[in-house]
């Protein structure tokens, strides 16, 4: 067997030991993958940055869709109603932003024609004049024993006159009355619920009021509402 020379061993030993070199494709290929990572974390990013952008403006758009379409049907409300009586018109602005529910009551009641010869069954001079089926004396004591005691009280800064309102509390069809106030009232808000004023026909409410009633504040003569109708502007 041949033996291996000295100088020989150093040079293979050296060899082992020696730093292996990283190749030029390997590189490449390290640098590539580390692109592919970056362009990949960006992309995704990215999609989803409009993603969510997109999804906020979907959003907002359908906000402002619904808004117009709630100012839509706002605005198909109808904004007056003429009473027409014997005496004349009576001209009404409805309260639609401040009475909303109540001025949806009234205005389905009047396409029902609820209000058709409905009478003016409460006449109470420098008062109310009260228009509805309610036959019963007890229903208008409290506001005859109320207008007796405000006729002598000063009337300034009180509610206005010519207010058109219901009563409080649990209404149906039937129990729907209107009262028109013919003074300033104090503390009106405490019996009705106000859901508009007279803003034409104020002499038409005058000449109901002075008609001629019994003890009981109920009109001699049968005078009443002969129609409601709607409509969007005067």
């Amino acid at each position: 067997m041949a033996r291996i020379k000295p100088q020989a061993l150093l040079q293979q030993s050296k060899k082992k030991k020696g730093p292996n070199r990283i190749s030029v494709t390997t590189i490449i290929l390290c640098n590539l993958i580390v692109v592919l990572i970056v362009f990949f974390v960006f992309t995704t990013y990215r999609h989803w940055s409009q993603r969510s952008r997109l999804q906020t403006e979907s959003r907002s758009s359908v906000s402002k869709d619904e808004d117009a379409f709630v100012d839509s049907k706002k605005s198909d409300v109808p904004g007056y109603a003429v009473l027409n009586t014997a005496k004349g018109d009576i001209t009404v602005e409805l309260y639609k932003e401040s009475s909303p529910e109540v001025v949806d009551e009234f205005i389905d009641l009047c396409q029902k024609g609820h209000f058709k010869g409905m009478p003016f069954n409460r006449v109470i001079k420098h008062f109310v004049i009260q228009a509805g089926d309610n036959k019963k004396v007890g229903a208008a004591e409290d506001w005859t024993l109320r207008g007796k005691h405000y006729n002598h009280l000063d009337t300034s800064m009180k509610h206005e006159a010519f207010m058109l309102g219901t009563s409080k509390g649990k209404r149906n069809d039937r129990g729907f009355e209107l009262f028109i106030t013919t003074a300033p009232i104090p503390d009106l808000s405490e019996k009705l619920i106000v859901f508009g004023r007279v803003i034409k026909g104020e002499e038409v409410v005058q000449e109901i009021e002075e008609v001629d009633t019994d003890e009981n504040y109920q009109p001699k003569a049968n005078i009443g509402i002969i129609k409601v109708s709607l409509k969007q502007k005067i």
